[in-house]
């Protein structure tokens, strides 16, 4: 089990201090136009800089509300500092000032447009057809850039459809994978804290058991399981024991939404959300699959079915978000989690929904 104190050591936080640009009021430097969208504690504004035409969107976190929360920032700054992939949004600089923290992230998109490309099912809403081939090529895309950050021992442990960016709004555009507060920078060959967001957590994290580079496989098997019908896996009206499925990996392959789905989607999925990590596939192995690799995706247009899913069960009431992220910490309290960790992992927990799902409202950070 890894004893986490904190996701970075003492050294490596002075090392990054060393590397933050201290300035007392940010707009001498950047030049904010206007706001593209908001987090947890943050927020994320299109900014110019100074001097130049380059753009970038600018994530700032104000100091008070860091307080506690100062671990995530810094792990997501040491990882993003490592990591240059073309489907994951990259980090430029580090400012801070005597109230803020501000992160400049890279902004993939035509000056003229001043608008980013958008979450992932906001755009599938948007698209006049959409087929098992575009699921397939948008998940070999995250797949690509998952296994990227496992092959330098980065656990990313929150992905998730609202993490999934497009770089731009073209039809063509690139899916982004974002957020690396919760990620790990694997030292050891396991990790121990429970983190993530209700219904992509894999059961050996619910159980708090070792765990490592398969809870990203896990997670990515539950974004392609809706991406193919619109809805999760792991969530029934009629149960709402949601972590209790989890354990079980138990899912259906339901008709009438999976009667156009092929074989070879089901078998991956199959792969990806196996009940033991040791028998689930690595990316890698994800990779080499014939539903990525190769021709076995159907080209049947399953727009309508998966936008109307997607609508009923990602634009859920506030409540149905509480009772997730709830039930979440009365499973972890179940099982001796220490209250620091539990707070955090709460915090996260309660993020989980989709926001803004089909109003037009920007991609958030």
């Amino acid at each position: 089990m890894e004893a986490e104190k904190g996701c970075l050591g003492a050294d490596r936080r002075r090392d990054m201090l060393l590397l933050k640009k201290q300035t007392e009021d940010i707009s001498s430097v950047y030049e904010i136009r206007e706001k593209l969208g908001s987090g947890a504690f943050s927020e994320v504004v299109l900014a110019q800089e100074r001097g130049s035409s380059h753009l970038v969107a600018l994530k700032c976190i104000p100091k008070k509300a860091l307080r506690g929360k100062e671990a995530l920032v810094e792990n997501e700054i040491a990882v993003l500092r490592r990591v240059s992939h073309p489907n994951i949004v990259a980090l430029e600089d580090v400012h801070e000032s005597p109230s803020h923290l501000y992160l400049a992230m890279e902004l993939r998109v035509p000056a003229a447009l001043r608008v980013t490309g958008g979450e992932l099912f906001d755009r599938i809403m948007e698209r006049g057809s959409y087929t098992e081939k575009d699921a397939s090529h948008l998940v070999g895309q995250v797949l690509g850039a998952v296994s990227y950050l496992h092959s330098l021992g980065i656990v990313h442990r929150d992905l998730k459809p609202e993490n999934l960016l497009y770089a731009t709004p073209f039809e063509d555009s690139k899916i982004m994978v974002s957020d690396f507060g919760l990620s790990k920078i694997q030292t050891g060959n396991v990790l121990g804290t429970a983190c993530g967001t209700p219904g992509y957590v894999a059961p050996e994290l619910l159980e708090q058991k070792p765990y490592g580079k398969a809870v990203d496989v896990w997670a990515l098997g539950v974004i392609s399981y809706i991406l193919l019908c619109g809805y999760p896996p792991f969530y029934d009206e009629s149960d709402p024991e949601l972590f209790s499925q989890i354990l079980r990996a138990s899912y259906e392959f339901d008709s009438p939404f999976w009667d156009d789905i092929s074989e070879s989607a089901k078998d991956f999925i199959r792969h990806l959300l196996e009940r033991d990590p040791q028998k689930r596939f690595t990316c890698q192995q994800a990779l080499q699959h014939l539903w990525i690799s190769g021709d076995a995706a159907f080209d049947k247009d399953i727009l309508g079915s998966v936008s109307e899913q997607i609508q009923k069960n990602f634009a859920r009431t506030h409540w149905k978000r509480a009772f997730n992220a709830t039930s979440f910490l009365r499973h972890i309290r179940k099982l001796g989690q220490s209250p620091e960790s539990e707070e955090a992992s709460g915090r996260r927990m309660a993020r989980h929904s989709h926001p803004g799902l089909g109003s037009g409202q920007p991609p958030k950070w």
